[in-house]
C-alpha cells in the first residue's frame, strides 16, 4: 500500500513475472502431489484419469478468460465479492464473504497446511504414521509463520512467493524428465488398455473433477490483487494466459509419469503417490521429492494467504464485515487485520479438520460462488455492452462455463449426497441472519465503534482507500 494526500492505498507493486508467480506458485501446492489417486480411484483408468486432469485445466483456462474480462471492466481488487456486489448488490456479496472468510478460503489455508505439516513431521517418524496433535500443531505453526510474512511487507511475501515458485517448478520439471526417461525405457504398460475399467457414472465422475479442480485452485487469485497490478489491463491477460495452460500442461505430464513408474493398483494404494515415485525412481535421491511438496505447499498457502487478505479486506471496506478488516498498518502498508483474520479462522478450522474432507468442502463452495461470478459476466454482457472492454469473451463460452460450474456444484451432491453439505447450505443462508441486523440496518457499526477504536490504537492501523489509478 501506499500513503497519497494522507490517505492509505494499495500499492503497485505486482508486476508480470510477480503475478505468473503468485499464480502459479498459488496453484501447484499440494494438489498435484496428493490427488492423482484419488483421481485415479474415483474415475478407475488411467485414460480416463489424464483426461480428466487436462479437461479440469482446460475448464480453468477458459474460466480464466472470463475473469480476465471482469478485470479490465472491474479495476478494483476483491475477485468474486467485488464481481457480485457491483452486478447482483449487497446481499449476495455479504453471503459470499461470509462464507469464503468463515470456510472457503481458511479452509484451503487449513487443507493445505494440514498437507505441508503431513510431509514435515513424516522424516521424524519413519516407522509409523505422524501423530495426529504433532501435524496440526506444525500446521499451525505454518499458518502463523506465512501470516506474519505477509504482515510484515508485501515485496517481503511476493519474494517469497517467486522463490518458492521457481522451486517447485524444478521439482515437477524433475518428476517431468523421469517420466520421459521411464517411457523411452518401455515402462509404458499402465497406458495399455488405458480406458479399461473406466467408471462413467455421475457420482464419481463428479468427485474426480473436484479433486483435479483442488489441484488447479487458485488460478483465480489475481483478481483479488488488481489494485497491486502494474498496468493490470496489460498484465493480468498475460500472466493468467501464461500460467494456466503452463500448469495444466506440467499436471499432465507429471501424471504421465506417475503412470510410467507406477500400475494403477500401486498408485491408488500409494499413501503419498509422489514419495512412492521418488522412491521408485530416484533411489538415494528419493528425498528430494519430500523436500519438494514442503517447498511447493508452503509456496501454496503464502500465496492464499495474501490474496485471501485482500478479499477480506476488500469485502470489509465495501461494509461487508468490520470496518477493522478494511484497515492498512500505518507502517507497513498491509492489510495486517484482514491477514490476522483469516489466520485466525484457519487455525481453528486445523484443529478439528482432516485433508480429505476439507478438499471436498472447499470445492464445493467455491464453485457456487464461481457459478455466481460467471453469472455477473452475462448480466454484464446483456445489460452494458457499450462498457469498454480490453478484453472479450464469447457469449456462448460464458454460456458453457456457467453450466460447467452449476454441474461442478451438483454432480458430487447428486452423486454421492451427504449431509455435510446441507450443513454448508445452511451455513450460507444463515448470513442472512447476520446481514439485516448489523449491515442492512447497520447495527454492526454502532456495535463495534469502540472496540474499532481500541483497536486502531493497539495495532497502529488506518483506514485505507481503493486504488484505482
Amino acid at each position: 500500500m501506499e500513503t497519497t494526500t494522507g490517505e492509505l492505498h494499495l500499492k503497485r507493486e505486482v508486476g508480470l513475472i510477480s503475478a505468473i508467480c503468485l499464480i502459479v506458485g498459488t496453484m501447484i501446492g499440494s494438489g498435484i502431489f496428493m490427488s492423482p489417486e484419488w483421481v485415479l480411484r474415483y474415475i478407475g483408468s488411467p485414460g480416463a484419469s489424464l483426461l480428466i486432469w487436462t479437461a479440469s485445466g482446460l475448464v480453468c483456462t477458459i474460466a480464466a478468460f472470463a475473469y480476465v474480462e471482469l478485470g479490465t471492466i472491474i479495476r478494483e481488487s476483491g475477485g468474486e465479492y467485488i464481481y457480485i456486489l457491483r452486478n447482483f448488490g449487497r446481499a449476495p456479496a455479504f453471503l459470499f464473504s461470509w462464507t469464503s472468510v468463515f470456510i472457503a478460503r481458511p479452509a484451503g489455508i487449513a487443507a493445505m497446511s494440514l498437507s505441508l505439516a503431513q510431509y514435515v513431521a513424516a522424516p521424524f517418524y519413519e516407522d509409523c504414521p505422524p501423530p495426529s496433535a504433532v501435524v496440526k500443531c506444525t500446521a499451525i505453526a505454518s499458518i502463523l509463520i506465512i501470516g506474519i510474512i505477509n504482515g510484515l511487507n508485501v515485496k517481503l511475501a511476493t519474494c517469497i512467493q517467486n522463490i518458492f515458485t521457481f522451486a517447485k517448478l524444478l521439482s515437477l520439471l524433475i518428476i517431468v524428465t523421469g517420466g520421459i526417461v521411464l517411457i523411452f525405457k518401455g515402462y509404458t504398460h499402465s497406458f495399455q488398455n488405458a480406458f479399461q475399467g473406466t467408471i462413467g457414472e455421475i457420482g464419481p465422475v463428479g468427485m474426480a473433477f473436484q479433486q483435479g479442480m483442488w489441484s488447479y485452485d487458485g488460478w483465480n487469485n489475481l483478481n483479488y490483487v488488481t489494485e497491486e497490478i502494474r498496468r493490470p489491463e496489460v498484465n493480468l491477460p498475460r500472466a493468467l494466459l501464461i500460467s494456466i495452460p503452463l500448469v495444466t500442461l506440467l499436471y499432465v505430464m507429471v501424471n504421465v509419469s506417475y503412470l510410467a513408474a507406477m500400475s494403477p493398483n500401486e498408485m491408488m494404494k500409494s499413501g503419498a503417490v509422489a514419495v512412492t515415485w521418488g522412491n521408485k525412481v530416484l533411489g538415494s535421491w528419493a528425498w528430494i521429492i519430500p523436500l519438494s511438496v514442503i517447498l511447493s505447499t508452503f509456496g501454496s498457502v503464502n500465496g492464499s494467504f495474501f490474496t485471501g487478505g485482500r478479499s477480506c479486506y476488500v469485502a470489509a471496506r465495501e461494509g461487508s464485515l468490520p470496518d477493522i478488516l478494511s484497515m492498512a498498518h500505518v507502517h507497513r502498508l498491509t492489510p495486517l487485520p484482514a491477514l490476522a483474520f483469516i489466520a485466525f479462522i484457519a487455525v481453528i478450522m486445523v484443529i478439528p479438520g482432516d485433508f480429505a474432507s476439507i478438499v471436498n468442502y472447499f470445492s464445493f463452495i467455491a464453485w457456487i460462488f464461481y457459478s455466481l461470478t460467471f453469472a455477473a459476466l452475462l448480466k454484464l454482457k446483456i445489460k452494458k455492452p457499450h462498457l469498454h472492454r480490453s478484453f472479450k469473451v464469447p457469449m456462448l463460452v460464458q454460456v458453457f462455463l456457467l453450466i460447467i460450474s452449476v454441474s461442478l456444484v451438483l454432480t458430487p451432491v447428486i452423486g454421492n449426497p451427504r449431509i455435510e453439505y446441507l450443513f454448508i447450505f445452511l451455513f450460507m443462508l444463515s448470513g442472512l441472519l447476520i446481514y439485516l441486523p448489523l449491515i442492512h440496518f447497520k447495527l454492526w457499526t454502532i456495535s463495534m465503534d469502540r472496540v474499532t477504536v481500541f483497536l486502531q490504537l493497539l495495532l497502529d492501523i488506518a483506514p485505507a482507500q481503493a486504488n484505482l489509478d
